[in-house]
């Protein structure tokens, strides 16, 4: 043979395998045309848009929960910096008051004209800021009994109507 020859007979031979190679895998190119053009059948592109639909409520759900939640707490220490605040400012009048009232008391010792009217002076005013004193204690117990019951109150309603308007 010669070589024209032989080259003819290998370039046959090669395009053979090539054609059984491609009838071989006919099938899958086939499949892979057919997917790719695969529709997809009604009830499967519903059952995904339900599915999305519920998974975007429950997040929104969640998101108005979550933002009931943090209201709440806002709420409470807001309600409980107030409180504070309102407390130390009345802390701070009756300081205030009780330097009033020592000045004035010293006002008075010193007019007194006798040592007698002086221990009377002193009396009077131990005694005075004594009521003063038992005055503040009822008054901050009471306060105090009010501020942790309207507290635990507020907790408590504020975590109802959160968590009964989320479920």
């Amino acid at each position: 043979m010669t070589d024209a020859a032989n080259h003819e007979s290998y370039t046959q031979a090669a395009e053979t395998v090539a054609d059984s190679v491609k009838q071989a895998f006919q099938p899958v190119t086939d499949a892979f045309k057919n997917f790719q053009t695969l529709e997809v059948p009604e009830a499967a592109r519903d059952f995904v848009k339900r599915a999305a639909g519920t998974a975007k409520e429950k997040a929104a759900d969640f998101h108005a929960g979550s933002e009931k939640v943090t209201s709440a707490i806002e709420e409470t220490v807001a309600n409980s910096v107030s409180e504070a605040a309102k407390i130390t400012r009345n802390i701070q009048q009756a300081i205030y008051q009780d330097t009033e009232a020592f000045f004035s008391g010293i006002d008075k010792l010193a007019s007194a004209k006798s040592v007698n009217e002086a221990f009377q002076i002193q009396f009077d005013l131990a005694r005075s800021q004594g009521e003063v004193l038992v005055s503040r204690a009822k008054s901050a117990t009471e306060y105090f009994g009010k501020l942790v019951s309207d507290s635990a109150k507020s907790v408590q309603d504020n975590f109802t109507k959160t968590f009964s308007k989320s479920a």
